[in-house]
């Protein structure tokens, strides 16, 4: 396995971009697209040493993930592509990756179309954006995010037992357990404060937006509002 960074730094990526994951052996088998810079097109092409690229998995269909697939067309044409832009992936599905087999499993939540996958090998994990270490999740509620969905796709993973995740921002993840259960608690953490910021008369998602996350950089506004709504859908849907 060969982590390639997407070269897409930024506020809302991270200070590294994203994360593509490579198996180089036959079949090869990348792991995201990233966004179609050529140096990490050209980043694939060196670690495949002459090989050609066979399949690329895309964990789901938001943009930092997909949107460099018309660039690894253009360099491997025939170039399986699977999930977003291609042949969907099936939960439970088998894939060969080099020396390796990966589980494809369905993870909703953060969108609907979100998969990671297991090595059968390692037990480790590629979860895309299921957690990062250092930050949270968003839960875009006006993308398809769906709070209800995000927990149990945590649980999900957490009962693999995983040797490690390997996100798609940020470094890897060598305590995954404690990592998703923490997540769970955050979420519950969260639903209590939105529960309060509602008895307190806060009505509007950006009343609540600014009690919740004071000084928030604008470019992360949104974000946080789509986050409050999947919040305040799920706590509907539990009365």
């Amino acid at each position: 396995m060969i982590l390639l960074r997407a070269g897409n730094a930024s506020e809302w990526t991270g200070p590294t971009g994203n994360n593509t994951w490579l198996h180089a052996g036959d079949p090869s088998v990348l792991i995201d697209a990233g966004v179609g810079n050529p140096e990490h097109v050209d980043a694939v092409g060196e670690a495949l040493a002459g090989r050609r690229l066979d399949t690329v998995l895309v964990t789901h269909g938001h943009v930092d993930h997909v949107s460099g697939v018309p660039a690894l067309l253009a360099r491997w044409p025939g170039l399986e592509v699977r999930g977003e832009g291609g042949r969907p992936c099936s939960d439970g599905e088998l894939i060969v990756a080099g020396d390796t087999v990966l589980e494809a499993i369905h993870t909703p939540g953060h969108a609907p179309d979100h998969y990671c996958f297991l090595d059968r090998t390692t037990r480790d994990v590629y979860c895309g954006d299921l957690a990062r270490a250092g930050g949270t999740v968003v839960i875009p509620a006006g993308r398809g995010g769906d709070l209800r969905a995000y927990l149990e796709s945590l649980r999900r993973i957490r009962a693999l037992e995983p040797s490690r995740l390997l996100p798609a921002h940020g470094p890897i993840v060598t305590e995954p357990r404690r990592l998703l259960d923490a997540y769970v608690v955050h979420r519950g953490i969260r639903t209590e404060q939105i529960r309060l910021a509602l008895a307190d008369g806060l009505e509007s998602v950006d009343a609540i937006v600014e009690r919740l996350y004071p000084g928030l950089s604008e470019r992360l506004l949104d974000a946080a509002r789509d986050t409050v709504r999947a919040h305040l859908a799920f706590m509907q849907s539990q009365k």
